[in-house]
């Protein structure tokens, strides 16, 4: 508890603030999700912080009481001293050779992360239609056969609500929306009272940009003298939505960000690591997001996944997915950094302790991302696309983050800005001097013997 307790309350919060970030939105699902993910990640984390050591406590040596490896009859390997392994892991040796070489990993994951994140320049967002139910449904079937052999977009029309008590102002209406550049019908088609419903008809995908242009058009119309025209229907309904999350995605960036921020400079009393680890997650999520726009909007490997492309992105889901794996990342981040600052406090020599601080993360980092994935990836097999899609997009994300960003382009980042990644403004430092939240003992001049013992090659020991 007293080396991993602050690690897992750190990354709980940091995933929990993330998921948070969902419920500034007005749509249900996004807020259903949120509130959601939010109970789960609170629940877990207060439950490793109190349920799991509890009951450590109670079985004591019969935690081990069904190892595996005594079922299969195998006597235990011995275990190696704490500085063999960390000198002749495997992560070990890969921070060493990107010690050796920082510019050419950096220089190389970047590449390929921003050749990866470049079909997302230009994406496009659309809705949901019976597209996304698997070939042969019933009622993607019914919904095909009447726009083929009836009138197109008969289900699923622009309607106008049109409030007058001069009829011939609204025929004056009616006939001004038949004019409008991609209109081909439009026709009063209920009334009550001063009230009556004028439905417009027209040619194309409902939820295509090019449709909604088309309702930006006939809502351009003036309205009757002295009435009001309120215009809505299905792709009414994605153009209001599209313009709602537009609006509210910068502050949800910001609540996520400074959030994040926050609690890595609460954690590692640095500003310049969590402006790094926010740049490292825009650059995993872009190329997650290049992906989907290849895959889902393009719609490539449609046969091999079984889905239907409709030539653009469901809005909601990638904000879905911001939020899930923003927060998976910064709990890579608190997990690597954690061990890296615990080697620096002690040693002060940052090349070394990027080194060591890697052999002992990678495995948890690997390890979990493993766990993600293996859930993650049943949403690909699933028939629904828009749920296809966020689990592409989280294994695409999650893949790439706990394996080339994290293995690869943080210690190569971290190498080339070396003591600077521990920099903060003097009032900072003694802000965090005070209230940080330190892992281990209080007092830092205790040394775990473990680590004191450690004896580095020189090759890393001395920073070179």
């Amino acid at each position: 508890m007293a080396t991993a307790g602050r690690t897992v309350a750190v990354s709980g919060v940091t995933v929990a603030v993330s998921l948070a970030g969902l419920l500034i939105f007005p749509m249900t699902f996004l807020r259903s999700m949120g509130l959601g993910g939010l109970s789960a990640v609170v629940v877990a984390m207060v439950a490793a912080l109190t349920v799991l050591p509890a009951l450590l406590a109670v079985l004591g040596p019969r935690v081990e009481a069904l190892s595996v490896r005594r079922l299969l009859r195998r006597p235990p390997p011995a275990l190696p001293r704490d500085e063999d392994m960390v000198a002749h892991g495997f992560w070990y040796r890969l921070a060493h050779s990107i010690m050796r070489r920082p510019v050419l990993y950096a220089t190389g994951v970047l590449a390929v992360l921003l050749l990866a994140a470049a079909p997302f320049l230009r994406v496009e967002f659309g809705g949901i239609d019976p597209r996304v139910l698997p070939t042969g449904t019933e009622s993607r079937v019914v919904s095909e056969t009447v726009d083929r052999d009836f009138v197109r977009n008969g289900q699923v029309p622009v309607e106008a609500i049109v409030t007058s008590s001069d009829r011939a102002g609204l025929e004056r209406y009616v006939d001004a929306v038949r004019t409008v550049d991609g209109v081909s019908g439009a026709e009063v088609t209920g009334r009550s009272g001063d009230v009556a419903r004028v439905t417009i008809r027209y040619e194309g995908d409902p939820i295509s940009p090019r449709s909604r242009d088309l309702v930006s058009r006939i809502r351009a119309v003036p309205a009757p003298p002295g009435g009001e025209a309120l215009v809505g229907g299905q792709t009414a309904q994605l153009a209001d939505q599209l313009d709602a999350v537009g609006d509210l995605l910068p502050w949800m960036a910001l609540i996520i960000g400074g959030a994040g921020f926050v609690l890595l400079f609460l954690a590692f009393g640095s500003v310049v690591l969590p402006i790094k680890a926010i740049v490292m997650n825009i650059l995993s999520l872009g190329a997650s997001f290049g992906a989907l726009v290849l895959i889902f909007q393009d719609g490539h490997l449609s046969g091999l996944l079984h889905f239907t492309s409709t030539g653009t992105l469901e809005a909601t889901q990638p904000i879905l997915v911001l939020a899930v794996v923003f927060g998976l990342s910064m709990d890579y981040e608190v997990f690597l950094m954690s061990r890296i600052r615990e080697e620096y406090d002690r040693t002060g020599d940052n090349t070394a302790a990027v080194a060591v601080g890697l052999q002992r993360s990678g495995r948890i980092i690997t390890s979990a991302a493993l766990l993600i994935l293996v859930v993650i990836g049943l949403f690909s097999v699933s028939g629904i696309t828009f749920i296809k899609l966020i689990g592409v997009a989280m294994l695409i994300a999650v893949l790439l983050d706990a394996t080339i960003v994290r293995a690869l382009l943080v210690p190569a980042t971290m190498r080339l800005l070396g003591n600077a990644n521990w920099w903060a403004p003097a009032p900072l430092r003694r802000f965090y001097a005070r209230h940080g939240l330190r892992e281990g003992v209080d007092d830092p001049a205790v040394v775990v013997p473990e680590a004191a013992e450690l004896q580095l090659p020189p090759a890393l020991g001395d920073g070179s």
